[in-house]
C-alpha cells in the first residue's frame, strides 16, 4: 500500500505501531537533514555529488587523506554541533513507551543517542570517534580534528559548501596538508566509520538481525536503502512475512516488497502518529 498524505500516512502508522507491539526501527539520512545535515542521495536515490570516500582509497592514499582532512576541516563541525529534530526526539519517547525496540541506524552522526535513545545500533560506525588502523588505539574525533587546525592554519580561513556525513565542497591541491598520525604508533588514524567497499562488523550485523527477529515488524525511516548494509534487514522482514515499512520522500530499494509505503514528510507524520497514539491511550478503558 502506498500513501502520500501525511494524515494518512500517521493514521496507518498509528495502526501498525498499535497492531504489532514493538516494531525495530532503521533510519536513515533523511532523519537528520532537519537537523542540518545534508543528505548524499535525491529523492530518486542517485547520488547529488561525487560518492564518497572508498576504504581502500582512503588506505592506500595519502593524498586521498590529504584531501579528505582538508575536507573534513570545515564538514565535520555541523555533525558535531548538529541537534536532536523532533523525529529524533519522537522515537525516543516510543522507545521509552515499548511501541518500538531497538534502533538500527546508517547515520554516524549520534543524534539518536543525543536525543536519550537507549537502545541504538551505529551500523556505519560513529563519526565523532577515531581509531587508528595500526595500533586499534581509540581516540575523540574533536582531538584529530584540533590537531589539524593547528597544523593547517591556512586552511582554516576557507568557507566552503557543507556536505553529507562531515564532508565539504572544497576542491584543489591539497599536498600541502599536514595530516596528524596516531600519538601512539605514529599509525593512520581513521575516523570510526564503516567507509564504502568496507565491512559491518559481523556481530554488529548479527545483534540488529536478531533484534528485528524478535521484534513485530521494521520501521525504516529516511532511507533509500540502496546499500546492502541496510537493505538486508527489509529482505529479512519480508522473508519472515514481518510488516515492512517505509517512510521515505522518494524511491527506496524495498518499494517493490514494502507492505507499506509512506512518501510523506518525516516530522509532520510521525508527530500526527504521536498524537494519535496519546489519543488512542487516553481513551482506552482501565
Amino acid at each position: 500500500m502506498h500513501i502520500n498524505d501525511v494524515a494518512q500516512a500517521s493514521a496507518a502508522l498509528h495502526e501498525l505501531l498499535s497492531s504489532e507491539g514493538p516494531l525495530t526501527v532503521l533510519t536513515g539520512a533523511g532523519i537528520s537533514t532537519d537537523s542540518g545535515i545534508p543528505a548524499y542521495r535525491d529523492h530518486k536515490g542517485a547520488w547529488k555529488s561525487a560518492p564518497p570516500m572508498q576504504h581502500r582509497e582512503y588506505m592506500a592514499s595519502n593524498q586521498a587523506r590529504q584531501r579528505y582532512w582538508a575536507r573534513s576541516l570545515h564538514g565535520w563541525p555541523r555533525l558535531y554541533y548538529a541537534k536532536p529534530n523532533a523525529a529524533h526526539q519522537l522515537l525516543t519517547q516510543w522507545q521509552a513507551q515499548g511501541l518500538i525496540g531497538t534502533i538500527i541506524t546508517q547515520n554516524v552522526d549520534g543524534l539518536h543517542q543525543r536525543a536519550g535513545s537507549n537502545d541504538v545500533i551505529n551500523l556505519h560506525g560513529d563519526a565523532n570517534s577515531m581509531i587508528c588502523m595500526d595500533c586499534g588505539q581509540r581516540s575523540p574525533r574533536l582531538d584529530m580534528h584540533e590537531r589539524c587546525l593547528t597544523l593547517n592554519p591556512s586552511y582554516a580561513s576557507l568557507s566552503p559548501q557543507v556536505g553529507p556525513d562531515g564532508d565539504a565542497f572544497l576542491e584543489g591541491d591539497f599536498s600541502d596538508f599536514h595530516v596528524p598520525s596516531c600519538l601512539h604508533c605514529s599509525g593512520v588514524l581513521k575516523p570510526y566509520v564503516v567507509y564504502f567497499g568496507d565491512n559491518v562488523p559481523r556481530p554488529r550485523v548479527e545483534r540488529a538481525q536478531q533484534a528485528l527477529e524478535n521484534s513485530g515488524g521494521l520501521l525504516v525511516i529516511g532511507s533509500s536503502l540502496m546499500v546492502f548494509s541496510g537493505f538486508r534487514f527489509a529482505r529479512q522482514a519480508q522473508q519472515a512475512a514481518k510488516p515492512l515499512a517505509l517512510l521515505n520522500f522518494g524511491t527506496t530499494r524495498a518499494d517493490s516488497i514494502a507492505s507499506l509505503k509512506l512518501v510523506a514528510a518525516i516530522i509532520p507524520t510521525l508527530s500526527n502518529t504521536d498524537a494519535l497514539t496519546r489519543i488512542a491511550q487516553a481513551t482506552t478503558p482501565n
